[in-house]
């Protein structure tokens, strides 16, 4: 996943392509509390792994439970969970919880009836947006029933503190009371939690008020009879938990699959309305019209606003229908989450969009109702809102922005649609980039959305930016291009790794380095990829890795034999030229500001001497134990750059508009900043904000 302040993306013209979402983390969360309770142990397929589901692991863990995950190559992971039978396990813990509403309000209930009962302290605390998020609904049913808790901050809020003693009894003998109207998750909380007090009796919930987000007490339910609880319900207003009879309440099902995230699936619903044209669809894994999730019924939203959308048991197939989008009025209490990716395709109506029951957007991760109207005008929308609508209508003239997150996942995915601007129906079209503040907040549901995403959008290829950096052997290029991508979050082109690769695999068929024919045809098929995020750094040729391998003297060598070859050199060309995709590329070799891609936004040339260069080629040798002589070393670079500079295709030189570096005394940081300061300058997001635009 990208761990970068901020993420710029290009203007994009089309999507398609297949998207496998990540398991629900509603679904995943739930499992693992029931089976954090049951007694034996619970396999768990699918199982989300993101910021939330980590925290309820983790709290699992510290209570007692046995968790442990099988990665096997080949084979899906599955995470085995080993539960407690109803019992605790240690009788004080501090449980630190994020923002994960699914974790917080669920323990705080089961540790609430379970510290009562058997005694014992537990602390429950998150980041600041939790201690702003409200729980006291949820306190004000337990409290009735005997429990012990303290709000150790701010009144109705977390953090909180359950004590008890044990032997402890619960007051199961009235009804109890729960507001509906603010949070579901209260309700949820307590159906989850108060099967460990049916030892002797039934326990009956009901609920005050309107029930908000009925669909999510619907998996709540759903999964309660997965773990053996057949709840009984009159309406949405009573919930029977029938009597256990002194057994253990929960049964484990053994196996556990998790369906792939339905609110995570409308950011490619509507990616797929509004980009997927004229070609092939956008295809979504995971999560299909049979799903038990109630944001599954954001298909029936989309295809109100024209997406075209086929579907069937674990995946979805959508394209773009009517043209411009139509403009709808919906209750969305159904899809409270799922609504605010209907805010984001309102940009691209024909008429103003008005969702309503989204209230409880604002005792989300953020204050979504603000949040959203903030963002959105900042791209030129207008939007007016009350407390418990939003209405957006689209803008007749598009402003670029650097878009707020809120450090909101939701945020974040929705607002990244706003890159698809060419496709509006405004007269001139825009061509705007967009720049995601935060963009790792999506860790909380979905680590790789912004990857997913690229890997779906499509964009010209002027409008996708480039930085070169060039520079003779040894030079450092290669580390600072890395560097620079990392930092920025775009694709690398090693192109000496190219000619390496190329070199190794001409050597591997038995084929001379000097047979152009041969090493250009083996050039023409070469199966090369680079590692990013967490593989950064890592390379890997006809699947087996050869990073090693690419580093070595005598491959280097071999890479400056056939990059003087026409014909090699010729072969590689287009597969450089693939790797600029979207968000951005940076490419580093020695011809990548002249010959490849010479309109680069960026070009940047080393100019370290070869004396530094030697200097730092000896440091590296010898600290692999490589015996190496510096003068020898500098003899050799000053050969290859000479060899370089004087070849017939391509020689090595800087491009008339580049920037010359010498890095000679800097460091790689100092070099990577000296870059990222360029670009700011020069990159078409600060052009384009320097016009006057709206930067959020």
């Amino acid at each position: 996943m990208f761990r970068i302040p901020a993420l710029d993306l290009p203007p994009l013209q089309a999507a398609d392509g297949t998207v496998h979402l990540p398991g629900s983390k509603s679904i995943s969360n739930r499992v693992l509390l029931l089976a954090g309770l049951a007694e034996g142990s619970t396999a768990v397929y699918g199982l989300l792994d993101s910021d939330d589901t980590q925290v309820m692991l983790a709290a699992l863990g510290a209570l007692g439970c046995g968790v442990r995950r099988e990665e096997d190559p080949g084979r899906e992971p599955v995470t085995h969970i080993t539960g407690l039978g109803g019992r605790l396990r240690v009788s004080t813990a501090s449980l630190f919880l994020g923002n994960a509403g699914t974790a917080m309000r669920p323990l705080a209930a089961t540790l609430a009836v379970l510290a009562t009962t058997q005694g014992g302290r537990f602390d429950l605390s998150g980041v600041a947006r939790m201690h702003e998020r409200p729980i006291g609904d949820l306190v004000d049913a337990l409290r009735p029933l005997g429990c012990d808790i303290a709000e150790l901050g701010t009144p109705g809020y977390p953090p909180l503190r359950l004590t008890g003693q044990a032997g402890g009894r619960l007051n199961t003998a009235q009804p109890i009371q729960v507001r509906g109207d603010v949070s579901s998750q209260f309700l949820t909380a307590l159906l989850l939690a108060l099967p460990l007090a049916t030892a002797d009796s039934d326990v009956v919930i009901e609920v005050q008020g309107e029930l908000i987000s009925k669909p999510y007490v619907e998996i709540t339910l759903n999964m309660l009879t997965r773990f053996g609880i057949a709840v009984q319900r009159e309406g949405w207003q009573r919930f029977t938990l029938p009597c256990s009879n002194g057994a253990s309440p929960y049964r484990s099902p053994g196996r556990i699959d998790v369906e792939g995230d339905a609110s995570s699936a409308s950011y490619f619903i509507a990616m797929g309305a509004i980009a997927a044209h004229g070609g092939a669809p956008v295809r979504i894994e995971g999560v299909g019209l049979d799903s038990i999730q109630g944001d599954i019924r954001f298909v029936d939203a989309a295809r109100a606003m024209g997406a075209d959308v086929r579907g069937g048991p674990r995946w979805l197939e959508v394209q773009r229908g009517r043209w411009p989008l139509a403009g709808i009025t919906l209750d969305c209490q159904h899809i409270p989450d799922a609504a605010m990716t209907l805010a984001a395709m309102a940009l691209y109506a024909d008429s103003p969009t008005r969702l309503t029951g989204i209230a409880s957007w604002r005792v989300k991760e953020t204050d979504r109702i603000a949040a959203m109207a903030a963002e959105l005008q900042a791209l030129g929308a207008a939007v007016d809102t009350g407390d418990d609508f939003i209405q957006v209508t689209p803008p007749v003239r598009w402003r670029t922005a650097a878009l707020r997150t809120y450090d909101d996942h939701r945020m974040a995915m929705c607002l990244s649609l706003a890159a698809f601007n060419p496709l509006a129906s405004v007269s001139p079209a825009p061509q705007l980039p967009v720049r995601i503040l935060d963009p790792q907040c999506v860790a909380k549901t979905f680590p790789d959305y912004f990857e997913a995403f690229m890997g779906l959008a499509h964009a010209s290829a002027e409008d996708i930016p480039v930085i070169t950096i060039d520079g003779p052997t040894a030079s450092g290029k290669g580390t600072l291009a890395a560097e620079v991508a990392q930092a920025l979050g775009w694709h690398l082109l090693d192109s000496g790794a190219l000619y390496r690769a190329a070199g190794l695999a001409a050597v591997a068929e038995g084929v001379s380095p000097d047979d152009e024919a041969a090493v250009a045809a083996i050039a023409a098929s070469l199966d090369l990829r680079f590692g990013q995020g967490e593989d950064s750094g890592r390379t890997w040729l006809r699947g087996r890795e050869v990073t090693h391998e690419l580093r070595l003297e005598s491959t280097g060598l071999l890479a400056s034999k056939v990059s003087a070859l026409p014909a090699v050199r010729q072969a590689l060309h287009g597969l450089q030229l693939a790797f600029r995709c979207v968000p951005g590329l940076v490419a580093d070799g020695r011809d990548m500001g002249t010959a490849l891609f010479p309109q680069a936004a960026l070009k940047v040339f080393l100019t370290a001497s070869a004396f530094e260069r030697a200097e730092r080629r000896h440091k590296q040798l010898i600290s692999k134990g490589i015996p190496a002589n510096i003068a020898d070393l500098r003899v050799d670079l000053e050969a290859r750059d000479e060899r370089d500079k004087t070849r017939s295709a391509s020689p090595l030189r800087p491009a008339e508009d580049a920037l010359l570096l010498d890095n000679s005394h800097l460091s790689i940081d100092e070099s990577v900043q000296q870059v990222l300061a360029w670009w700011q300058e020069r990159s078409p997001f600060a052009q384009a904000t320097a016009g006057g635009s709206n930067p959020g």
